[in-house]
């Protein structure tokens, strides 16, 4: 594998692409199926890659990175539930060095040099739920989902003794977050029992209580004996807590139980003495965890801290060090993603590491097994971090097998025989069939009637790829055009065919295929952001689309400067740089692009872009640019301050710039500023805008 200091722009955009394909699938796999097929280490390892690319490269930041993804779209067994606010993850460390990052990282957003409190909690290896409490009854529960959606389980989360069915002295309306888990004792009594009974056993605890959790019938949960912790909170009609220690005494109260390992800790000696103590009786535990979590206590310090995109700047995830186990590689396939990209992925002799079972392993591309010479047969250490997923992190040449040749990367496709090519400086060889490979094919539409695109409900992956290997959807035009066909009315005159038939296949019925047809024609009317990001545009992932949709405010607009070539209005909105924008006019130089997009939009009307915000704030809907150093708040608050108000944020001044703030030692901003006439206000003038 290539040093991330030595990645040019484009081997690092091909590579940050293949990370978001690869944990994407796997969160699929993790937190959706319960069936990990990439163990912690590897999953860990390619998330710490991204963020170190990420770091490098900033301006290649994709929107569907895994800095980014919380989760995974949910299953259609259960009803959706909408998180009022978010349940959004942590970010990872795995050393008290970047501990100690995080915590200057986070006096430095607050200007403070003083000692700052953390509440230290041991981080549960569980499915997370919220339970929502109204007059103190409960009343809904779910899991994450994706973080903005979770799972109904209401039923099921009853069935969960330790959780209080009513509570006193409460808020009107109180959610309640935490962690359900299965102990040690429990979960090998359940493996025993599957075993004797000739069925499949649980890899480990924590599939085993998301598999508990996910069961139609609650009485089958109500056997699996769950048991929870709780440990944050989500809508709340008053909040009646100041700290996070004090809202652990008010669930205490309430009756809901809590790690009994939790401490407050008020300097960074003490947090180090915390972790080294937590590893000390890990193993003693009922329960399994895999590191340590650290929340700032103070509540009025988290709420200036705020979020990055999907995490909280006020706490962090401090993993526990990787664990190890010798296995050897079966065989080495190769996946074809979206793009082309060939992933070469090991097949191992499954092995439990560290209690997950390994039987999977990314080994990204052709340069890291030469790297590693890893060949067919060989024995290898496979290392696993944290709670998610694997990596090779050496080959035993001295076990080799007599005889065992170098692995040869294949030049063709394995999926359609095209060539398959590597640009000079790339570290990914990708397919060359474009849409006629039919794993890029099937893998584009997937996106396209994906969550965040066209969410298409009933249209999910093994209907896509059956539809696909029989000529039924061969691009995304036909998905509109399938009801018509299927009653047999056909562009061909000469057609003798009536029709496709649905509701005669093996499966289907008239109430699914009705079905069907319903949710496709639901979808006939579609946000502008929704329709550029279905429209798979290299690099251009949900949050850019909304970032264009909000900037060129309709389809022709946007068309119109991009089918020109022109690059200039991408390039002022603040999150697009050069790479970015040159893959969204090379998309649109594509004449069989364009001519899907003709055909599409005969077939549905794609909304102008129409934002709801805080209409009787004055910055709703301006333009600012922040410059110089401001007095009371840093550049990242008043940014977020500014975002929450309505307002758009720019990195550099032009004729479309409102307001420029304007803090100590203002330099060119102000001067451009100046000359094309553009309203200049102080920090203090800003802040009386907002309404403080």
């Amino acid at each position: 594998m290539i040093d991330v200091k030595d990645l040019n722009k484009e081997q690092a955009a091909e590579e940050l692409k293949r990370i978001a394909e690869e944990t994407a699938k796997a969160d699929v796999a993790y937190y959706q199926n319960d069936a990990p097929f990439l163990t912690d280490a590897e999953y860990d390892a390619l998330k710490r890659r991204n963020e170190e690319i990420e770091k490098r490269f900033p301006d290649l930041v994709r929107d569907d990175s895994p800095s980014k993804r919380v989760g995974a779209p949910l299953q259609s067994a259960f009803g959706k539930v909408t998180h009022r606010f978010p349940m959004l993850s942590l970010a990872d460390v795995f050393s008290m060095a970047e501990v100690e990052d995080f915590i200057a990282g986070v006096k430095r957003f607050l200007n403070t040099d003083s000692d700052i409190a953390f509440m230290c909690e041991p981080k549960i290896d569980g499915l997370s739920f919220t339970a929502r409490y109204e007059n103190g009854v409960f009343v809904q529960g779910a899991t994450r989902g994706d973080g903005r959606e979770g799972e109904d389980i209401t039923e099921n989360l009853k069935t969960v003794a330790e959780l209080p069915q009513k509570i006193a002295d409460a808020p009107d309306v109180l959610e309640v977050r935490g962690e359900v888990y299965m102990s040690k004792a429990d979960f090998f009594m359940l493996n025993e029992k599957y075993a004797a009974a000739g069925k499949k056993t649980f890899a480990n605890p924590r599939n085993a209580a998301a598999g508990s959790l996910r069961q139609l019938d609650p009485e089958i949960t109500r056997e699996r004996n769950l048991s929870i912790f709780a440990y944050t909170w989500g809508e709340v009609s008053e909040r009646v807590w100041t700290s996070q220690e004090d809202f652990f005494n008010h669930l205490r109260v309430w009756g809901f139980p809590t790690n009994p390992n939790n401490r407050l800790c008020r300097n960074t000696a003490e947090i180090e003495k915390f972790f080294a103590d937590l590893m000390e009786i890990r193993a003693s535990l009922a329960y399994d965890i895999d590191g340590v979590v650290y929340k700032v206590n103070d509540i009025v310090l988290q709420e200036r801290l705020g979020f990055l995109t999907r995490t909280p700047r006020w706490a962090v995830a401090h993993k526990f060090p990787a664990e190890q186990a010798l296995t050897t590689i079966r065989d080495i396939r190769i996946q074809v993603g979206r793009t082309g990209a060939l992933t070469p992925v090991a097949d191992l002799e499954p092995v439990n590491v560290g209690g997950v079972i390994v039987a999977h392993a990314t080994l990204h591309n052709e340069d890291e097994i030469k790297r590693k010479d890893i060949r067919l047969g060989d024995t290898v250490i496979i290392q696993r971090a944290g709670d998610v997923i694997p990596q090779v992190v050496g080959v035993l040449t001295e076990k080799r097998l007599a005889g065992a040749a170098e692995f040869v990367f294949p030049h063709t496709c394995p999926e359609c025989g095209a060539h398959a090519i590597r640009e000079e400086d790339e570290a990914v060889r990708r397919c060359t069939g474009g849409l006629t490979c039919p794993a890029q094919a099937i893998e584009r539409l997937k996106h396209f009637v994906s969550r965040d695109a066209f969410d298409i409900e009933g249209l999910g992956g093994k209907i896509i790829e059956t539809f696909y290997k029989e000529k039924i959807i061969t691009g995304p035009v036909d998905i509109f055009t399938l009801e018509k066909r299927n009653n047999g009315s056909r562009d061909d005159l000469f057609a003798t065919d009536d029709g496709l038939h649905l509701e005669a296949r093996e499966g289907w019925g008239k109430k699914s295929a009705a079905n069907l047809f319903k949710a496709i024609n639901e979808r006939r009317r579609i946000s502008l952001a929704r329709f550029i990001y279905a429209l798979g545009i290299r690099q251009v992932g949900a949050a850019t689309s909304r970032l264009i949709a909000q900037n060129f405010e309709s389809f022709d607009n946007f068309a119109a400067e991009t089918e020109a070539g022109r690059t200039e209005k991408l390039l002022a909105i603040d999150g697009i740089g050069e790479s970015m924008a040159h893959d969204i006019v090379e998309f649109f130089k594509e004449e069989h692009n364009l001519a899907t997009i003709r055909r599409l939009r005969q077939e549905v009307t794609v909304e102008d872009f129409a934002e709801q915000v805080n209409n009787d704030s004055p910055l709703a809907g301006k333009t600012l640019v922040f410059t110089g150093t401001l007095a009371r708040l840093t550049r990242s608050e008043a940014k977020a301050k500014a975002l929450a108000a309505g307002a758009k944020v720019a990195g550099s001044v032009s004729k479309n710039t409102d307001y420029v703030v304007l803090g100590e030692a203002a330099g060119s901003k102000a001067k451009k500023a100046a000359e094309l006439g553009i309203v200049t206000l102080s920090e203090e003038e800003f802040l009386n805008l907002l309404g403080h």
